[in-house]
């Protein structure tokens, strides 16, 4: 075989399965980005969207959540459905675009069974067996009802909806596609039977996994029946359900066999489950900053190895680099890497990683900013791409020329000032980025600092990495160390201003003793004075700052504890569960009164106080916007062409605002 021009050499090297190529290793994990049309049928903004990942070189393009019938199982606001053959023209337009870029436009075709509301379709949801999710569980407590009890499908509804998986697959291939992918995984339909969590059956598809795999057996013997040989079926499974009567590792080998010897070409290998235990699984299929990254990557290698090799797998799973993608095909634990969240952050990649340029592939801060608009519900987006939000209005990922080239002043250096400093170059602009301090990153600085956020980290070295070649190839000014006002804007004459300064740490200076030298804020605690902070240590405020920053203490030795005025707390979330396996207690509903010289003095609800002895006391009470600059500096040009984004805009936001912000204000410039 001929020798790769990439340093990627595993991602780059191409594969046949049943006859179909595909150019390389790269698969976009399958998204919903909400922009199907209400009846379920493919849009021409759905296609401008799945476009960026085509250009950008990955090889098989999946849709997320595809359903194959509407009017049966449906829980997304714009989901896709393949329950007619009207559905066949507008996946058309799709598949061709794809084509353009010889790249396989494919779906992941579902149906969720128990987990359809009764509000979504107007009847009762079907499952294997008559028994309600924790998702209905949950809906019934909030709605004060019992909860739906699904309908167990008796045979004429389980030969209907083998059907209907199987014309769903025809019908993707009438459309112009070669693969399709089932969604055997996550608690779904299929995996409703095959999982013994899920399927207390007593007929021919109950109780032993044989019986538990008829049905998704049938469902694949009839897409082969009606797709022909050349079409090829990936297959979503979770390696382990992880919920402990649901189907385990050990199991989940013998079904692979079972499918694979059906006719199943390839294994999508996931874990967990969507909705039981409170969302106690849902962290094994879609994963935080707090954890590892290839998250699920030790399935598929001791799948390999239980299948001596001869079985087709994908890795899913926090898989954030392309580096991590060919560290996994060289060890020979996967045939293809799928990334959904990090080639949303950059659709580019496989491009540039071809190009051997990886120092310039934007990375994924798995901040989950895009999976929460689909709860919305909007349209998904992207935290550090905001082209993800604007394909249509941006069709090809480009940004327009500015029809007059103007002089423009950035105030701030972090993501929202970078984002402006980028954007107004590609359109022409002769701009200079004013930054305060030493050094860009802004808000990004401290937020890297923890230990467990090394996604942040790698965001702010790109950062870095992208305005120090802005500064070596001439195409704009950046002057650190130099505070901007509103009489040094005015003498340059700027046609237009963005202003990204930040916000400042909330200091309640009501609070005696709150300038002592003992407080400090607690970001500047982990990144500029970690050596001055003492062995125990008050945090105030149990935010994701507070929380980030017990942690990072705890892990140095420090002894710790947090405080908040909130009542209740935050129960849910990686952060929480963190904290409660080191043994960090947070006294909710209690403020801070005083700090003495020997500690600080707390003040339960009931107004009751105590004292306690800390060295050091760290304030992570939130952020303000420095008023009185932003309206200096918004009346340094002419008004109109001033413009505020990030948390100078508004306090409390996060990267996703201030990045789509700062891109939309220069866009308009």
């Amino acid at each position: 075989m001929a020798e790769t021009y990439s340093n990627y050499k595993k991602i780059f090297t191409p594969i046949k399965i049943r006859g179909v190529d595909f150019k390389n290793r790269i698969i976009l994990a399958p998204p919903s980005p909400n922009l199907a049309s209400p009846d379920g049928l493919v849009t021409h903004q759905f296609v401008d969207w799945f476009r960026m990942f085509a250009r950008g070189g990955a090889s098989i393009l999946y849709v997320g959540n595809s359903s194959i019938d509407i009017t049966e199982c449906k829980d997304e606001e714009c989901q896709l459905d393949l329950s007619s053959d009207h559905s066949i023209l507008p996946m058309s337009w799709y598949a061709e675009m794809a084509q353009e870029f010889d790249c396989h436009a494919s779906l992941e075709v579902n149906h969720n069974g128990k987990d359809t509301t009764f509000e979504a379709v107007g009847h009762v949801p079907f499952s294997s067996s008559p028994i309600p999710g924790d998702s209905e569980k949950m809906r019934a407590m909030r709605e004060g009802r019992e909860p739906y009890i699904p309908i167990e499908m008796d045979q004429a509804k389980i030969d209907e909806t083998v059907l209907k998986y199987a014309k769903a697959c025809q019908r993707m291939q009438r459309a112009g596609m070669d693969v399709a992918l089932l969604h055997g995984g996550h608690g779904n339909l299929l995996a409703q039977f095959t999982s013994p969590h899920y399927n207390k059956r007593t007929d021919k598809y109950g109780g032993s996994l044989e019986n538990r795999a008829r049905f998704a057996i049938e469902v694949v013997e009839k897409t082969r029946e009606l797709c022909g040989p050349n079409f090829v079926i990936d297959y979503r499974i979770s390696a382990d359900e992880i919920i402990p009567d649901g189907m385990h590792f050990e199991e989940t080998l013998k079904l692979m066999e079972i499918l694979k010897n059906h006719g199943v070409d390839m294994f999508n290998v996931s874990a967990g489950l969507h909705s039981e235990g409170m969302m106690a699984y849902m962290s094994y299929w879609l994963q935080s900053y707090t954890q590892i990254r290839g998250f699920n990557a030790h399935w598929t290698q001791k799948i390999k190895d239980y299948f001596q090799g001869d079985i087709k797998l994908t890795a899913v799973g926090s898989i954030t680099s392309m580096d991590l993608a060919e560290e996994y095909l060289d060890k020979g634990w996967v045939d293809f890497v799928a990334m959904c969240r990090p080639l949303m952050a950059d659709p580019d990649a496989p491009k540039k990683a071809a190009a051997n340029r990886p120092e310039d592939i934007r990375p994924c801060l798995r901040c989950n900013a895009c999976a929460m608009r689909l709860g919305g519900p909007k349209v998904i987006n992207c935290a550090v791409n905001p082209l993800s939000g604007l394909t249509s209005y941006l069709r090809d990922g480009e940004v327009p020329t500015a029809k007059t080239k103007k002089k423009v002043a950035v105030v701030g250096g972090g993501p929202a000032g970078i984002t402006a400093l980028q954007t107004l170059i590609e359109r022409g602009h002769d701009v200079t980025l004013y930054e305060k301090s030493d050094r860009l990153g802004g808000c990004i600085v401290p937020a890297a600092a923890p230990p467990i956020k090394a996604d942040m980290k790698d965001y702010l070295k790109w950062l870095d990495t992208q305005t120090k070649k802005i500064v070596k190839n001439g195409l704009a000014k950046v002057l650190l160390n130099t505070p901007a006002t509103a009489d040094l804007l005015k003498v340059e004459d700027y046609d237009a201003i963005i202003i990204a300064i930040g916000a400042d740490p909330l200091v309640p200076r009501s609070i005696p003793g709150i300038d002592k030298s003992s407080v400090m804020w607690a970001a500047d605690a982990e990144t500029k004075y970690k050596s001055k902070v003492g062995n125990k240590v008050l945090i105030v405020g149990a935010g994701d700052v507070g929380m980030e920053a017990a942690l990072d203490f705890a892990e140095d030795g420090k002894e710790v504890e947090i405080i908040d005025i909130i009542k209740g707390g935050f129960g849910f979330g990686d952060l929480p569960r963190m904290l409660t396996e080191k043994g960090i207690k947070v006294q909710y509903e209690t403020s801070l009164a005083e700090v003495t010289d020997t500690g600080a003095v707390l003040k339960s609800a009931d107004g009751t106080t105590k004292e306690i002895a800390v060295d050091n006391v760290l304030l992570a009470m939130g952020m303000r916007i420095n008023t009185e600059l932003v309206e200096e500096l918004r009346h340094a040009a002419p008004e109109t062409e001033c413009f505020i984004v990030g948390d100078a805009k508004k306090v409390g936001g996060n990267i996703s605002a201030a990045v789509n912000g700062a891109f939309q204000a220069a866009l308009h410039i």
